[in-house]
């Protein structure tokens, strides 16, 4: 199995700690590139739009005095980068946790600044917040500008590979309007997705601006200039790494575009202005916007609380807690499910899966209760199931083993046209978090009479879907976006209410080949909810279906899933993945 996904662990650093750290910023921003002279020797006043007036005296190319609001003045390093006619220019107020970064068009004089800060989440001083100002710079004799830069839904669905000065390589997939994915080919090698909250800016036809906040991680932001036509960026990066050091630097970067997914807003609507919708009121607070904090939502559970919670309640399919995600019910998951399959009832069949793994006697006797045992076993044990065809002589059956503390569930495809099986394992408990599923994937044949089943072929872990988006229609009030981005992990976005995409989140995952268009997908939503899913994709009738399973405060629960999918696009980045490549 991979390795943990959101298992970093990054320290609460105090406001004194920071502060010491932050000296260093006086200075100009490290950069491997050289600094643009653009603006040395230059006055610029920024006036912005329910923000601050910067008027700025640029004293040499790493020099700067800034006065905010009419106030003294105040001297810092700063560093500045062109693309084209903008200029990006970065720096910190000395004596502060706080710094602007600014965007400035010299054709239209328009401008963006990002005023950033630290200590502004009361549970973790490390993340730096943003504020963003749109306006323009004060030019005597001239009637300021009408325009301004604004939010955009223009760049939504693109991805792209950037490589920096500072030889760091990205994945950057941006599938939302208020979030993006990102993998950092160079810095982490277990190549898993992790999202952040991000804005997306548009400067003029071929330029963006893009942000992004690892929150509930490190809470670094990395920010950048971006220009569609020559594939250029100018960025910075702030914050503080795993190690706990300062990262302040600017870059270049040159990019290739991997792919463009598909977009579901109406066509009159350009992404100007971000509607969450009914349920979530506007975000109209200094730097605050839709974040995803899971654990505050999710607590962790101990063990003996799991246990109580069980004990509480076990719902198996009836709306169970499995795969469905905060504030949803689990009707909302299984509106589209298919229909339970009779395939199984009558049949007696023995699975047994390989390298010492379990051999299970199995018993089923109605449309939704089996018998099963150990082989070797005198017991049966009586369960309840749930069985779904999801292509010719396939089927997906999953139950609870009843007793089990911690509680176990079986989800176990059986492919009677090859005499083949695959058991996803689970059990509730991680090392990390008594309340998150653990999971074995094991295969197996089928023994059964007049089936043959194969000596040494069996179904396998595959990268085939890796580089598809499919959209996953649940119900008619629940609808996400999936994107398959490595063969370690994938994200999933939830529409709002205009068809636009939002919230986003990332979980380690495993694919599973069962036949050329039928892939056996399996999740956990770690540092989240805990709960687990599989499912079967069958890629010719765009159907899924499956089970969640999972526990919480309100009790255990295992539970249908199903939905109606589409294509949504697709990205060309297997070529960049694994450990081939880092070697070549």
């Amino acid at each position: 199995m991979n390795e943990p996904m959101h298992r970093i662990k990054y320290t609460k650093l105090t406001k004194e700690q920071i502060d010491q750290k932050l000296v260093a910023t006086a200075a100009s921003p490290a950069c491997a590139s050289e600094y643009s002279d653009v603006l040395a020797g230059k006055s610029l006043k920024i006036v912005t739009d329910n923000g601050p007036v910067l008027s700025y005296a640029f004293k040499s190319k790493n020099k700067l005095a800034v006065a905010e609001d009419g106030g003294a003045p105040a001297e810092s390093g700063y560093g500045a980068l062109t693309l084209k006619q903008v200029v990006f220019f970065s720096h910190m107020v000395p004596k502060s946790q706080k710094g602007y970064n600014v965007v400035v068009d010299l054709k239209t004089n328009l401008a963006t600044v990002f005023e950033v800060w630290f200590s502004g989440y009361k549970d973790d001083n490390r993340e730096v917040m943003r504020q963003i100002y749109y306006g323009y710079v004060d030019v005597a004799g001239k009637e300021p500008p009408k325009e301004r830069h604004h939010l955009t839904n223009r760049i939504e669905g693109k991805a792209f590979h950037w490589t920096q000065d500072k030889g760091i390589e990205t994945l950057e997939f941006y599938s939302s309007v208020i979030f993006s994915s990102f993998i950092e080919l160079t810095r982490h090698s277990n190549e898993l997705m992790f999202c952040g909250p991000s804005d997306f800016i548009m400067i003029n036809e071929n330029m963006y601006i893009y942000d992004r906040v690892e929150v509930v991680m490190s809470g670094i932001m990395t920010m950048y200039v971006l220009d569609l036509f020559s594939l250029k960026q100018v960025g910075m990066r702030l914050g503080f790494d795993e190690k706990d050091a300062l990262e302040y630097y600017m870059f270049r970067g040159d990019g290739e575009i991997v792919g463009q997914g598909a977009t579901f807003e109406n066509f009159r609507d350009h992404g100007e202005k971000i509607v969450m919708g009914p349920n979530r009121p506007p975000m109209t607070g200094k730097g605050e916007r839709p974040v995803y904090r899971p654990l505050l939502t999710n607590p962790p559970m101990t063990e003996r609380e799991v246990y109580e919670a069980c004990q509480k309640s076990t719902r198996i399919f009836a709306g169970g807690m499995g795969a469905v995600p905060s504030g949803t019910t689990g009707g909302e998951m299984a509106g589209n499910k298919l229909p339970p399959s009779g395939f199984l009832v009558g049949k007696e069949l023995t699975l047994r899966y390989d390298n010492g793994g379990p051999v299970w006697n199995y018993r089923f006797d109605e449309l939704k209760k089996l018998r099963w045992r150990r082989e070797g076993e005198g017991q049966w044990h009586e369960e309840i199931y749930e069985a779904f065809e999801p292509a010719e002589e396939l089927i997906l059956f999953a139950h609870i083993h009843s007793g089990t503390r911690p509680n176990e569930c079986v989800t176990i495809a059986l492919d009677f046209e090859n005499g083949l099986t695959t058991c996803v394992s689970a059990k509730l408990g991680t090392p990390y978090m008594a309340n998150e599923v653990s999971r074995e994937i094991i295969f197996g044949i089928i023994e059964m009479k007049e089936l043959e089943a194969p000596r040494y072929w069996r179904h396998t872990f595959t990268d085939e879907l890796v580089g598809r988006s499919l959209t996953w229609a649940y119900s008619d009030t629940m609808s996400s976006m999936h994107v398959y981005s490595t063969p370690q992990s994938y994200s999933w976005s939830i529409f709002m209410d205009n068809g636009t995409l939002g919230m986003m989140w990332s979980s380690p995952c495993h694919y599973v080949k069962l036949r050329d268009y039928a892939y056996l997908f399996e999740w956990m939503e770690e540092a989240c909810n805990g709960h687990h899913s599989t499912i079967v994709i069958n890629t010719r009738t765009m159907r899924e279906c499956g089970f969640g399973y999972g526990v919480g405060q309100n009790g255990l629960g295992l539970s249908d899933v199903g939905a109606l999918a589409r294509n949504a696009g697709f990205y060309d980045v297997k070529r960049f993945l694994g450990p081939k490549v880092k070697g070549a």
